[in-house]
């Protein structure tokens, strides 16, 4: 992992060690910890230039790597942060959400003179942090083998990690959160951004990374998926159930928002 903010300073700190486990050659670590204090706050927003979300996880991670080879990926709260858009040129337009913008606007109005405009939504594009230079994802038309993870396979390991969440200005949420499962012969882990804005759009953005333990096979699928409020709020309408809950269950969401991305690549570690 790189060293960002202070010379002195590395996020994720090396604070807690986490949890882990060691499979089949692989090993998994998941850390949680408490929202960042003041001071590693002020560090990370001076190195990446950006206000953080209201809920940042800043030592929190997924790891997985193979040992003997030396490959890793990991997930972490400042490389996604990073890819967040610095110019504000993917900023949402919403002229009919003018309020959202004030209210936004309002809460760091005090650090306009050092903070340039970005979007504020915090999507990112973020599909992990490769640990490895001798191992590099490729192109693939192979995907993720779904009849294989819904086999009824003991868990031998599940996690769920927080990066960070925000709720612009009360208008709606975004989160970035990891999901990991390891199962005997394989693992599956997804890193999800989800995105509501309040009478403007919904918006996905998952990174799944599955291994064959076994063969060493890895691949990496992400699929960006989105559509207008108004649109999946006719959907969700002539459903029977509850709607406001609904429009909060990313995974409900998932099956109506259409794909706007997608991207598969592979690699073997062996």
């Amino acid at each position: 992992m790189a060293t960002n903010g202070s010379p002195n300073t590395t996020f994720p700190s090396p604070a807690d060690a986490g949890h882990s486990i060691a499979h089949k050659g692989f090993k998994v670590t998941t850390r949680k910890l408490p929202i960042l204090k003041a001071t590693p706050i002020e560090e990370m927003t001076a190195k990446l230039g950006i206000t953080l979300p209201e809920m940042i996880f800043g030592d929190n991670f997924v790891t997985v790597e193979h040992t003997a080879s030396g490959w890793g990926i990991n997930f972490n709260t400042f490389d996604a942060l990073n890819l967040v858009d610095k110019t504000g040129e993917s900023m949402l337009k919403v002229a009919y959400s003018k309020e959202w913008q004030k209210n936004r606007e309002k809460v760091h109005e005090g650090i306009k003179e050092v903070v340039k405009p970005f979007d504020w939504s915090y999507t990112t594009t973020y599909n992990g942090t490769s640990l490895s230079q001798s191992h590099q994802f490729r192109p693939s038309s192979k995907p993720i083998p779904l009849d294989l993870l819904r086999r009824p396979d003991p868990i031998l390991f599940f996690d769920e990690v927080m990066l960070y969440e925000d709720e612009l200005a009360d208008n709606g949420i975004t989160m970035l959160s990891c999901k990991l499962r390891v199962m005997p012969a394989r693992l599956l882990l997804l890193c999800r951004l989800f995105m509501r804005l309040d009478d403007v759009i919904f918006r996905i953005r998952d990174t799944r990374i599955y291994v064959e333990f076994e063969t060493g096979e890895v691949i990496r699928e992400y699929v960006a998926k989105e559509e207008d409020f108004a649109t999946i709020r006719k959907k969700l309408a002539i459903t029977r159930e509850d709607v406001p809950a609904l429009m909060r269950d990313p995974n409900k969401l998932s099956e109506l928002l259409p794909i706007v991305g997608q991207s598969l690549e592979s690699l073997h570690v062996k």
